[in-house]
């Protein structure tokens, strides 16, 4: 049973975004639709304030680096979008690599990433990043244990050196229950405008969640440092995922939070 409303919740409702929100919420329900149009209006803000943080980086020759991870469907996509929406597009790019080609095999694995690295005044955003040798490559037998080994023995050092290069790097990981994620796939392969979003490697996910569970935990424990701490994000709700996202990274980027824009 729908709860009792106060008159702000009935004005909510009655604007465009409250309508919309109850006719796409699906059961009908006006308790969703309601939390919608709070999310909405908190992605505004955030939005302009991201748009503040963005102009400090540009205006400062500052270079970030934001790096989100987590398992398929966790949602990381759907995240950078809504923090990238309404930036300066000449000042940010995201990078999503595809598998390395056969030359890129024979490199140092962290080479093609660095190619993705932020010039001065720029943000990039890496739905994924070097950390797919740290879980998907060893879950999947995409990697040997010794090129395993070697990353993780390499990536403190890594990391530390960007940083002293004056590069910030910003670690989130988007966490979802095994039962949300299942949900996901479902709802993916039921939708012929999201079905190309489903990889081999997705479809043995959940088969294999218990073996990223570990390397997920590897990771954590060994590669979560004071220059480059991991935080983890609780998905299941993607909306309060993106705004806990983007507070995170307001937070820790130390911008002039009275710069004009």
């Amino acid at each position: 049973m729908e709860k009792s409303f106060l008159e702000s919740d009935v004005d909510k409702l009655n604007s465009n975004k409250g309508i919309l929100s109850l006719f796409n919420s699906k059961p009908f329900s006006t308790t969703k639709a309601l939390r919608y149009v709070k999310y909405q209006k908190d992605l505004n803000k955030l939005q302009l304030e991201l748009i503040r943080m963005h102009t400090w980086v540009i205006n400062n020759n500052k270079r970030v680096i934001v790096i989100f991870e987590g398992r398929d469907g966790a949602g990381k996509g759907g995240a950078i979008r809504r923090i990238t929406e309404r930036l300066n597009p000449r000042h940010y790019y995201d990078v999503a690599l595809p598998k390395p080609s056969i030359e890129e095999q024979g490199q140092w694995y962290f080479q093609r990433y660095l190619s993705e690295f932020p010039k001065a005044g720029e943000i990039v955003f890496f739905d994924r990043s070097w950390y797919n040798r740290a879980v998907v490559e060893p879950v999947n037998g995409f990697c040997s244990e010794h090129q395993y080994q070697i990353f993780m023995n390499q990536v403190n050092d890594f990391e530390r050196m960007i940083a002293e290069s004056d590069i910030q790097i910003v670690k989130i990981y988007m966490s979802i229950s095994k039962t949300e994620q299942a949900s996901r796939f479902e709802d993916i392969k039921n939708s012929p405008l999201k079905q190309w979003k489903m990889s081999k490697v997705d479809e043995h996910a959940q088969d294999l969640w218990d073996k990223y569970t570990f390397y997920k935990n590897e990771m954590f424990a060994k590669t979560s440092s004071q220059i480059a701490p991991w935080k983890v994000i609780r998905a299941n709700r993607k909306t309060e995922a993106r705004v806990n996202a983007i507070k995170h990274i307001l937070d820790v980027i130390p911008y002039d939070k009275n710069i004009e824009v």
